[in-house]
């Protein structure tokens, strides 16, 4: 199918560029001229009046490198669509807040994420993604979440890594780099939920209270008045999740993979995960990995520590309870850098590990399926600062990197990253020096610096310039 017979309602497809396809592992074969939906997001994502949002900014970023690194014999082919409040406005004028609350869940879903987009995704395959607003009806619960769904994108990448010069809260954030793997299409972020009260929510506790017999299984019934939620883990989802994070770690050269997990309380779901992540490990990667369990069975190795990784060259496996993780990354972050878990775990230990580095604003995203995949900025739609080129872009460039990355194009990824580590490391040798000194970082940087406060950081688009100027 050419791009010509996609049936748009008012967007018009780009007449340059090709599609991206997939080998049958579906890892990406990229094209030299690819064409890449962008969605420039709401708030501090958007372009107002020609003030430039993060989204403009970060692709300027991704372009230059792109084209410094390759001279002009590749070029991504940017396709604008719309989600969010734009499409609102672009699809859907007429319809107003009271109006969408009335609307069936669908049909809210269509005002923030039209089919025009959905198509465009569906044919390209592959999206940027500036930050999107939450809806305002109650039909479902984030754009976000139902592209995940909608396009099967069950990994959720967020690297975390502390960039030198950057003010973080905790001593050991210099040894902070992980790369987590959040599991995207199960866990409660599946949706399965029931409102308390409702004969809905009191069938599924009939059945477990009388059926199932909890109500003598536990200190006391569930009452009839719960909300409920279901939570499903699966050995299929599992493993497809921790065979991407152990591929990942090999093709890094990276040491070790830790499966997080709950498991000592929620034995038949997070528990199941720990036991199916060893499974795929052993039963797909025996040549390549080790597991914690079997170098502790030789006596004479690690005395007086927990094994470190890359045992004889091989990639170490190993697990972790949830809640220890949440000291092990701040006390221990050294020992840990792939991390597979379920989603809701991911979602906590994600942000906490931003915040140990400095915060969001250089945390970026991606969401990854077997023939798709969507890079995004991490963070919200900061609408105080919409229009006046202040927040960071750092969250929506390095996702740009982990998209460059993604494609194979390591060289361009690589000299974004070096431009940013000049970037912040000039401004903090600086800041070094005492108050007054130039800074060519963003606000939320810049106030971290002692003797300076957010007024000493430059316009978004200018740590964007200098980014580029530092690019080497």
């Amino acid at each position: 199918m050419a791009a010509s017979d996609v049936n748009f309602e008012k967007l018009i497809a780009p007449s340059q560029g090709e599609r991206f396809t997939f080998d049958s592992s579906g890892d990406p074969d990229t094209p030299d001229n690819p064409v890449v939906c962008l969605i420039e997001g709401d708030g501090i994502g958007r372009t107002f009046d020609g003030v430039p949002g993060i989204t403009e900014t970060s692709v300027e970023v991704i372009d230059a490198a792109v084209e410094k690194a390759y001279g002009g014999k590749r070029k991504i082919e940017w396709f604008n669509v719309h989600a969010g409040d734009a499409s609102r406005e672009i699809y859907f004028p007429d319809v107003t807040d009271e109006d969408l609350k009335g609307l069936p869940p669908q049909r809210q879903r269509d005002c923030y994420l039209p089919q025009d987009t959905l198509k465009a995704i569906d044919y390209y395959k592959v999206a940027l993604k500036g930050p999107l607003t939450t809806p305002i009806g109650g039909g479902f619960s984030s754009i976000n979440v139902a592209l995940r769904q909608i396009f099967n994108l069950y990994v959720c990448l967020r690297p975390v890594r502390h960039y030198p010069g950057v003010p973080a809260p905790n001593v050991n954030a210099p040894k902070v780099n992980m790369h987590l793997f959040r599991e995207n299409a199960e866990d409660v972020y599946m949706g399965v939920e029931e409102v308390g009260g409702t004969e809905r929510a009191q069938k599924i506790i009939n059945l477990l209270n009388e059926e199932l017999d909890y109500k003598n299984r536990l200190a006391e019934p569930i009452k009839l008045s719960s909300g409920v939620g279901i939570k499903p883990i699966s050995p299929e989802g599992t493993k497809r999740l921790v065979r991407r994070a152990i591929k990942y770690a090999i093709n890094l050269g990276l040491p070790s993979v830790t499966l997080v997990h709950k498991g000592n309380i929620m034995k038949f779901t997070e528990g199941a995960f720990k036991n199916w992540g060893y499974e795929i490990a052993k039963e797909e990667f025996r040549d390549k990995i080790v597991t914690e369990d079997e170098l502790w069975a030789d006596g004479d190795t690690f005395r007086g520590g927990a094994p470190k990784g890359n045992p004889g060259g091989r990639i170490l496996v190993k697990d972790r309870i949830a809640d220890s993780m949440f000291q092990q990354i701040q006390l221990r972050p050294e020992d840990y850098s792939v991390i597979a878990t379920p989603n809701l775990n991911g979602d906590y230990l994600s942000d906490a590990l931003a915040a140990l580095v400095g915060g969001l604003g250089l945390a970026p995203g991606a969401n990854i399926g077997d023939g798709a995949a969507i890079f995004e900025a991490t963070h919200g739609t900061a609408p105080k600062y919409t229009g006046q080129d202040k927040a960071n872009p750092g969250s929506i460039i390095l996702s740009g990197v982990l998209m460059l990355r993604w494609m194979g194009w390591a060289e361009a990824a690589d000299l974004i990253e070096r431009g940013i580590e000049t970037t912040i490391n000039e401004s903090a040798e600086a800041a070094s020096k005492g108050p007054g000194g130039k800074l060519y970082v963003t606000y939320d940087i810049a106030r971290q610096f002692e003797g300076y406060s957010e007024k000493d950081g430059v316009k978004a688009s200018e740590f964007g310039k200098r980014i580029i100027q530092n690019m080497a």
